[in-house]
Parts: structure tokens; sequence; C-alpha cells
């Protein structure tokens, strides 16, 4: 990716993370980060762990590919973000991530959801 690539996808990531955190953890209570307050320690997390993570999804998406390798790297990328969100549940020191009423099934529902307005946002504004 291109450094102007680079920063459109780090700049809509992190934009668009605090605004969907915004209602889901902070008005519904649904999931936080560390405590259910508004806390600078969730900050890393939303600019600098999620950036660089849509960034893979994007730099190694198979654009050229078939509809079928398409799915398939959805699916990869589900089981992935669906894993690392399990870890982020455990206790402490592993543990950052905390539920209310929210649980993986929303997170699987949502998250390709998520990862195709990524894809759209790339296509229309970034590529």
């Amino acid at each position: 990716m291109s450094a102007k690539q680079i920063v459109h996808i780090w700049s809509f990531t992190t934009a668009f993370q605090m605004s969907f955190d915004a209602y889901i953890d902070l008005k519904y209570h649904a999931y936080w980060y560390f405590t259910k307050n508004v806390d600078w320690a969730a900050l890393p997390a939303n600019t600098m762990l999620l950036p660089p993570v849509n960034m893979m999804f994007l730099n190694w998406y198979p654009f050229k590919s078939s509809l079928i390798i398409q799915i398939r790297y959805f699916i990869y990328w589900e089981v992935c973000l669906l894993t690392y969100e399990s870890i982020t549940l455990l206790p402490e020191p592993w543990g950052y991530f905390h539920y209310g009423w929210w649980n993986l099934g929303y997170s699987a529902i949502i998250n390709p959801i998520l990862l195709v307005i990524l894809l759209v946002y790339y296509k229309r504004f970034v590529n």
C-alpha cells in the first residue's frame, strides 16, 4: 500500500471504530475495553491495533480471484477475528475486552458487514 492509502485506511478505521464504539460501547453498554467508562487505555486498541489489521485484510484481499476464493478469504478472517476476540475476553493479563449484553454471535454477524464496509470504502475512495 502507498503512504496515501495507509493514511486513508488508518483515518477511516479510527473514525469508524470510534463512532461505532460511541454507540455500542458507551451508549448501549454492549461491550467495553478495560472499564465501562471512557478511558485512555482503550485508545491504543482503536488507533494502533485495528488500522494495521484492516490494512492486512485489504493488502492480501484476493480482488481478482473468483467469488468462492473471496468468500473463503472472508471465512478465514472471520475465524481469526473471533479467535482474537475470544482471547481478549480471557481474564487479565490476556484479556482487556468485556461483554455487557454482547456475545460472539453478534460479532460473527457484524464482522463481515464491517469488512464489507471497509472493502467498499477502499474500492470507492482509496484505490
